[in-house]
């Protein structure tokens, strides 16, 4: 029987272990959880009767922390870490299995366990709603300076299309009169470049949604193979295996056929693009109950973790100077959008990467 002394002597230590709980949660950094989990954890340590013997374990969300001389078989006394009414985690006090039983643990351990449990969940309620917050404030600064580069880049499109119309005409006219060779060529690289420069104006309008477009009933099959055929010498050129599958013979799907054209040249020049010498792209097909999905997976090196959130922002690229504008997978991004669709990105096993385009079906 524990005299008034000891029993005491155990309140106290149950009271200053709830008051630091306490201050390590008000103080709590939420960018660096694991180091207030730890003192959390130190702290029920040394509140219980036999603190040389006691070790805890807490895990909490993607978090785990627990005493130095922790074992899984161990006597315990645990409680379960509830956010917004989800259990989503635990924690545990044992005692070795070899000395101690579960009449050794007191009636007070167990209500500041369970205080303690409460304390924890609400440090971790409090940081999903910081962090949905921080998410939302981003995704709205994200969503008002695309508003705003919108805005700017069709007033960029319109001024550049009749210098450039003007340009090209002008360069055809003075090919049919020059006689010479030579300016001939020079005349085609005028005509090329200017082409090049009003593709780019193209994906820019499209961007800033001002291009109209026509949705029809289209073959989503035979647009598919078109685009593969019409590629097919990039793919002879890396010597790269094709490899398609389509669950249906014929799969319909109410689309611009000329902008999801678009969609699929940029997705699979990239694929071709980002995919070593000799290696394979797996082209799919698949028709669902809600949904009609195109995946495109490549084995190239892969969407480094830094960039997967900018992938469809535009003007971001990580190809060379020259090589890449930056609007491709925007321009994808906007056209899928209009289309009521969505488009993921994901890595591929064991490298690479796999987007996955979702339309609603008829």
């Amino acid at each position: 029987m524990r005299t008034a002394e000891a029993k005491l002597k155990e309140r106290v230590k149950e009271l200053t272990c709830l008051y630091q709980v306490t201050s390590i949660i008000v103080n709590s950094d939420y960018d660096e959880l694991d180091t207030s989990l730890e003192a959390i954890v130190y702290c029920l340590k040394r509140a219980w009767q036999f603190e040389n013997d006691t070790e805890v374990y807490l895990k909490v969300a993607d978090y785990k922390t627990e005493t130095k001389n922790y074992q899984p078989n161990m006597v315990f006394l645990e409680q379960d870490i509830k956010v917004f009414n989800n259990v989503d985690g635990v924690i545990k006090i044992g005692y070795p299995l070899e000395r101690y039983s579960k009449s050794d643990f007191l009636t007070e351990e167990r209500t500041l366990l369970h205080s303690v449990s409460l304390a924890v969940g609400n440090l971790m309620e409090r940081k999903q709603i910081r962090d949905s917050e921080v998410a939302a404030k981003m995704q709205m600064e994200r969503a008002d300076r695309l508003h705003i580069l919108g805005e700017i880049t069709a007033g960029i499109a319109h001024e550049l299309n009749t210098p450039l119309a003007n340009i090209l005409g002008f360069a055809e006219l003075l090919k049919e009169k020059v006689k010479i060779k030579e300016n001939s060529r020079d005349l085609e690289k005028i005509m090329e470049n200017a082409v090049f420069s009003r593709e780019i104006v193209k994906k820019l309008m499209f961007f800033a949604c001002e291009m109209p477009h026509k949705k029809d009933e289209i073959e989503l099959n035979t647009l598919l193979e078109d685009s593969l055929k019409l590629l097919s010498p990039s793919f002879k050129d890396k010597n790269i295996v094709l490899k398609k599958e389509f669950s249906n013979a014929n799969i319909l799907l109410r689309a611009d056929s000329v902008q999801l054209t678009q969609v699929l040249f940029n997705l699979i020049m990239n694929a071709i693009y980002y995919s070593p010498i000799g290696g394979k792209i797996e082209v799919a097909l698949t028709e669902k109950t809600k949904i009609v999905q195109i995946c495109i997976a490549d084995q190239g090196k892969g969407i480094a973790a830094k960039n997967k959130d900018k992938v469809f922002e535009p003007f971001f690229t990580t190809k060379p100077l020259g090589e890449g504008s930056g609007l491709g997978l925007s321009v994808v991004h906007g056209i899928i959008d209009s289309h009521k669709g969505t488009i993921l990105h994901k890595p591929n096993t064991p490298k690479g990467t796999i987007f996955m385009i979702d339309f609603p079906k008829l």
